[in-house]
């Protein structure tokens, strides 16, 4: 068995990667659709079953692709049955039941909602009726989850959704002649979005719309070939393959499959991809090790000593004093000596023992370097974290959950009794930094009361009750519909019964329906299901599709910050979420809805941090004009200023970055030095004359982080940070970091340029410093000054340093370095991995890189508006894709 890494960060335990896998994912051609041996090799991507008929060595015929799948399925071969050449043949009725891996079966298949089931066979004649059970899923002969029968010349496909009969039908039946008795390949596809397809021998034979969904499938039906459960229905004739995937094969894929003929033995033999394992460990553990503890000295920009570790070439082409990386030779390599000796990393903490083990094993593996640039900011955080957290709903998104769920505004209150969400890793949406303490448990046992106390409750349970009556059955389908609505999603049995048991409790006091509504609902609303965004992660180990009502709640946090709407729940009750088209039609008018706008608000909020204006408190002493209204209109402007770009005229993200325009009051105007010749009301601004002006970087909103000395340091951290990814670690304990004030003939800029050329400090502070200096003419609360309080000059020219780069690009205005930062492609990335960020609710890792990466592109091709990438990122992995925990 291999270990095959995908490089989205997931690992996928598997024997091969197929060219169908790689082709689908875009990386693969017509000429490469054969082994290096040219054999023809099967898809596998998505595969739950593969029975080849060959015995192990107990005589059973096991689930080959259980390596990847986990669904741990065999039969045993009767006397009944023989075997030759590579199949089992039918001479009688005879019934395979598959035993073991059933419910992970229908467990799998209900989460993904597609479905291709394949046969390689030969009919022993084509008068077979019934239709005659080929593969069925099923429990008797009017019940099933599917079956791939004949039925005389034809082929013929019953398939259980929520839009069928219990039975699979309306069927899906090929054309007359397609059953015929020559060797054939039979697949049926069935997308997510509920188009069935039926191919013969690798050509398309019928296709029909089969709606609904997966969600009614029985895990206690089983698996059987050849008949069906109670007989009557037997099938005669050879059978080479039979095979199951949880998606839908493309028109491609089966083709390929029909190509590699009817011997399974590639699908889990020969690879057709060998993936360099040495690159692997590079990537997973080398590159993050360099990027910790290396890169702050030896990159493109600073590269101490001659050596810059952050790029393949130079890495391997060593430094001043020599190599640093030898091939195989431990004593030769410069690196691994300075580490050894704990000399390296300098003025910081050594390596770990288990550190310096990897940093060993990899030079005397042979040092492969795969990568040919090491971006530190990937690496960052921790795979861990590239995980889907069990995220607890912010304030904002508890209240607009409540106000969804039951239409009752509990804003006013919830912001009295709930604590607030604090910052993590730039948003105080981060998951692992949304705990539950006892001051939650308490506000939020008073909020469902004070919300239930404000509804008229039977009207609104009389929305999914069919009477009043407490009777056993009555409220389990109660409880099961209000269920769904309030926690967005279906309930299962066990949840029920735990609702159930309150309406028991209410019935046997005396209690009547309104009763049993509230105290229902006012359990529902504090229970996990509602403050929490819990997904299933019940699976085989690997990432797969989200079901639909989780792909509804992940599109509607991240559009609106609030759970699903009746027609986005319902297109996700039907399955139309899985159509491509239907999901951009629901993008685009969700988008057009004003809480979209009010959700993006929320993110340049967090992102800016502007709720730090509303503790602003600067030194009366230097700033006697300050009023504390004016942190109000600072925060006003960059809110009405972004609405404006993004959402009026919907402009790149980048242009945020100097669109010569703003709102400003009249009392913000003259704190500016500007004119206001409206009302007292937020107005639009040109800025198109006023070339200090234009961005988000020259508003009060940004300039005041500086605090009131326009620190430099605090100025070039943010553009650092936040603007071009980069990365500086913290002063080592030895530095002293209190700040220099200015005075006559020593302004910012002067103290900035005596740490930068200071050997223990200059090393970092070149790094982001110079990007403030084009901010130097504004003060500590945004006011712009030829002169400071000194009357010593300001300048506003400096550097741009994109991290990465070892050239600095030169400014000299303040707007040329806005233009700057607007035309960075750096920049744009960031813009979006900070969306993305805020979006998933955590930080991201090397794991989630290229998958951003392709959102960025795919959002830069359709013009890098905030529309564009939210629709990118919704179709992507990170929304579309969850990894689950192996079913026990």
């Amino acid at each position: 068995m291999r270990v095959i890494h995908s490089r989205t960060g997931q690992l996928l335990t598997c024997a091969i990667i197929f060219l169908g896998a790689l082709h689908g994912a875009g990386i693969a051609d017509e000429s490469s659709a054969s082994s290096p041996t040219g054999e023809q090799l099967r898809v596998s991507h998505g595969l739950e079953l593969l029975f080849d008929f060959r015995p192990s060595e107990d005589g059973s015929i096991f689930n080959r692709a259980r390596a990847v799948s986990g669904v741990d399925s065999e039969f045993r071969i009767p006397e009944t049955v023989q075997q030759r050449d590579g199949s089992i043949v039918f001479h009688r009725p005879t019934a395979l039941i598959v035993e073991g891996g059933n419910k992970q079966l229908a467990r799998m298949v209900r989460r993904t909602n597609g479905l291709t089931l394949e046969a390689w066979l030969r009919p022993d004649n084509t008068k077979q009726s019934g239709p005659a059970r080929i593969f069925s899923f099923s429990r008797d002969s009017s019940n099933r989850n599917f079956t791939l029968g004949q039925d005389g010349d034809k082929y013929d496909v019953r398939m259980r959704t929520t839009q069928t009969s219990s039975n699979g039908l309306p069927s899906l039946t090929s054309k007359s002649g397609a059953a015929s008795t020559k060797l054939t390949h039979i697949v049926y596809t069935r997308s997510r979005s509920g188009k069935a397809r039926l191919y013969v021998d690798g050509v398309l034979n019928v296709e029909k719309e089969i709606g609904g969904a997966f969600t009614n499938w029985d895990e206690s039906y089983r698996v059987i070939i050849g008949d069906e459960h109670g007989g009557g229905r037997q099938w005669l004739g050879a059978m080479h393959l039979i095979a199951l995937y949880s998606r839908a094969l493309s028109a491609h894929e089966v083709e390929l499959n029909f190509r590699a003929g009817p011997d399974a033995s590639s699908t889990t033999t020969e690879p057709l991809v060998e993936v360099d394992e040495r690159a692997v460990f590079f990537e997973e553990k080398i590159a993050p090790l360099l990027a910790h503890h290396c890169l702050e000295c030896h990159d493109a920009a600073k590269n101490e000593g001659g050596l810059d570790l952050s790029q393949k070439l130079t890495a391997l082409n060593g430094g001043d004093s020599g190599k640093a990386i030898v091939s195989q030779n431990l004593h030769e390599s410069l690196i691994w000596e300075r580490v050894k000796n704990d000399e390296m990393p300098e003025n910081r903490p050594p390596l770990s023992k288990e550190e310096k083990r990897l940093l060993q094993e990899w030079i005397e593996a042979g040092a492969v370097f795969s990568l040919d640039v090491i971006d530190p900011v990937i690496y960052a955080h921790s795979e861990g974290e590239s995980q889907h957290w069990v995220r607890r709903l912010t304030q904002s998104e508890y209240i607009a959950s409540v106000r969804v769920a039951t239409g009752v505004d509990i804003s006013e209150v919830a912001a009295q009794l709930l604590p607030k969400d604090y910052r993590a890793d730039g948003f105080s949406n981060t998951a692992y930094n949304l705990t539950v303490d006892l001051k939650h448990v308490e506000a939020y046992a008073k909020l469902a009361e004070e919300v239930v106390s404000r509804m008229d409750v039977v009207p609104f349970a009389d929305q999914f009750a069919k009477n009043h009556l407490l009777i056993d059955s009555n409220m389990r389908d109660f409880v099961s519909r209000m269920g769904k609505w309030v926690l967005r999603g279906p309930l299962d049995k066990e949840e029920i019964a735990v609702y159930r048991g309150i309406t028991t409790t209410v019935a046997s006091a005396g209690g009547d329906f309104e009763d049993a509504a509230s105290f229902v609902l006012e359990a529902m609303l504090q229970s996990p299901r509602f403050l929490y965004r819990i997904e299933n992660q019940r699976g085989n180990g690997r990432a797969l599709p989200v079901d639909r009502y989780e792909l509804a709640n992940r599109i509607s946090y991240t559009l609106w910050g609030s759970p699903p709407d009746q027609k986005l729940f319902d297109a996700a009750e039907s399955g139309a979420l899985f159509d491509p088209q239907e999901l951009d039609r629901q993008i685009d008018r969700m988008l057009s809805d004003p809480k979209a706008i009010s959700r993006s608000q929320e993110f340049v909020f967090e992102w800016l941090n502007l709720g730090r204006l509303k503790n602003l408190q600067p030194n009366s002493e230097r700033f006697p004009d300050w009023n504390p209204a004016l942190a109000d209109d600072m925060q006003a402007e960059t809110l009405a200023f972004f609405e404006e770009i993004v959402w009026k005229q919907k402009r790149p993200l980048a242009d945020l970055l100097n669109a010569q325009v703003t709102f400003l009051t009249p009392k913000l105007a003259r704190h500016y030095g500007m004119t206001h010749d409206g009302e007292e009301s937020l107005s639009k601004h040109d800025l198109s004359k006023v070339p200090e002006r234009g961005g988000l970087l020259t508003q009060g909103s940004i300039l005041t982080i500086g605090g009131d000395s326009a620190s430099m340091v605090t100025r070039g951290l943010f553009v650092l940070h936040d603007l071009l990814r980069g990365i500086v670690k913290d002063p080592p304990p030895c530095v002293d970091t209190t700040p220099i004030p200015t005075r006559e003939g020593l302004t910012q800029r002067g103290i900035a340029l005596e740490r930068i050329s200071n050997h223990a400090c200059g090393g970092c502070h070149q790094r982001f410093e110079p990007l403030a200096f084009g901010l130097e003419k504004f003060d500590g609360l945004g006011t712009f000054h030829e002169n400071d309080e000194y009357g010593n000059p300001l300048r506003e020219d400096g550097e741009f340093l994109i991290p990465g780069k070892s050239e600095s690009v030169e400014y000299s205005t303040s707007a040329e370095l806005m233009d700057m930062l607007a035309e960075s492609e750096r920049v744009k990335e960031s813009l979006t991995w900070k969306l993305v960020q805020f979006s998933l609710g955590r930080p991201l890792t090397a794991a989630d890189a290229k998958t951003v990466q392709s959102i960025h592109r795919t959002a830069m091709s359709e013009g890098g508006t905030y529309q564009a990438t939210v629709h990118a990122l919704i179709k992507s992995d990170l929304i579309q894709l969850t990894q689950t925990e192996a079913d026990q």
